[in-house]
């Protein structure tokens, strides 16, 4: 073993050899890089309740890409990999990403079994569908957001004069967390265009887990059970409206039992799994998780009036990076939107 004066020595000759080159000599320690996701980002993660009629349950994200294909203006897109799968869908990106929808081999007014999802088990689980994606933007200075991710294969929009509306192929609903120094202050639960936040203090939990209600095909995420008439977004009125989620204790769901967990960079808008096997590229689709709407020649559409917002079949969800991953507020940005974060349970 070298001597401390030897090493002392050749210290020395180092930094002379630096100062000689220009080059400055670094003695910073390289920042620690996070392996495994927070302790309490799992303990504190949230139970979804998911309705006792709901047929659409959550759905393995990788399967989605054995049941469409990527389509661009309805046509399908030249050259895209195959098979296609969660390590190449970024690729779609450079060929007009935006505008890339992964759109169903099948009609889906034949009721395809692969919409359904798998139903948890008795162990709260998803077995064979790894249906969630943790992802965890730490701030710094003890400020830390977990996003947890729900992926559904199809979205049942409900009921507006008779009339069923907003169908359509893929659905990412979440929940997101923040944290200070580890413990959770604050949790937003998305809800269609917009959604609502809340203390954790007042919420309904499990143990220190707080509670979602998975609406009725939808999946729209509430924190208590009941009617939700979001005819008016992000007033969730507690009565019966014109346009209504429906939540109750049906299945309890586990999200964290079935999932991959990420770190997102925010400065380099970058994600790194957290278990090398996990795969990253998906997370980079700029793309629709489902078919682009269809047109009004279809005789699949149908719209009340005419009226575009009220159309049966809709265009397929952006996906997890564009859900506003690194917010000031536990709210996203939206235009016309003040973010009130609830103190209590009620409208």
């Amino acid at each position: 073993m070298p001597s401390c004066s030897r090493i002392l020595h050749l210290l020395s000759v180092v930094i002379a050899l630096q100062q000689v080159l220009g080059s400055p000599l670094s003695l910073e320690l390289e920042d620690h890089q996070e392996t495994t996701v927070p302790d309490y980002v799992i303990s504190y993660a949230p139970l979804v309740w998911l309705h006792s009629e709901d047929k659409y349950f959550p759905s393995d994200i990788g399967a989605q890409l054995v049941h469409t294909k990527p389509e661009l203006g309805f046509s399908v897109v030249d050259g895209y990999p195959t098979p296609l799968t969660l390590d190449n869908l970024d690729s779609l990106n450079a060929k007009n990403g935006t505008d890339v929808f992964l759109t169903s081999v099948d009609d889906v007014t034949q009721a395809p079994s692969w919409l359904n999802g798998v139903k948890p088990d008795n162990s709260h689980q998803t077995t064979g569908a790894i249906s969630t994606a943790i992802i965890v933007n730490d701030h710094g200075q003890g400020n830390l957001d977990a996003f947890y991710m729900y992926f559904n294969a199809y979205n049942w929009g409900g009921i507006l004069l008779d009339h069923e509306v907003n169908q359509h192929i893929g659905d990412w609903e979440h929940n997101m967390i923040r944290f200070a120094n580890g413990t959770p202050t604050q949790v937003w639960y998305s809800q269609h265009g917009f959604g609502q936040a809340f203390t954790y203090d007042c919420l309904e939990k499990q143990g220190d887990r707080p509670i979602a209600y998975s609406a009725n095909g939808s999946h729209a995420v509430y924190a208590t059970t009941g009617t939700h008439d979001h005819t008016i977004p992000n007033l969730n009125l507690p009565t019966e409206g014109i346009l209504n989620d429906y939540t109750d204790q049906g299945t309890l769901w586990d999200p964290t039992l079935s999932a991959y967990s990420y770190s997102f960079d925010a400065n380099s808008n970058a994600f790194s799994a957290y278990d090398p096997s996990y795969p990253t590229a998906w997370l980079r689709f700029v793309g629709r998780w489902g078919d682009q709407q269809y047109p009004d020649s279809d005789p699949r559409q149908h719209k009340i009036l005419g009226i575009d917002a009220t159309a049966k079949f809709t265009d397929g969800p952006t996906g997890p990076q564009d859900k506003q991953l690194n917010r000031t507020d536990v709210c996203p940005e939206a235009e016309g939107y003040v973010c009130n974060v609830r103190t209590k349970l009620s409208a």
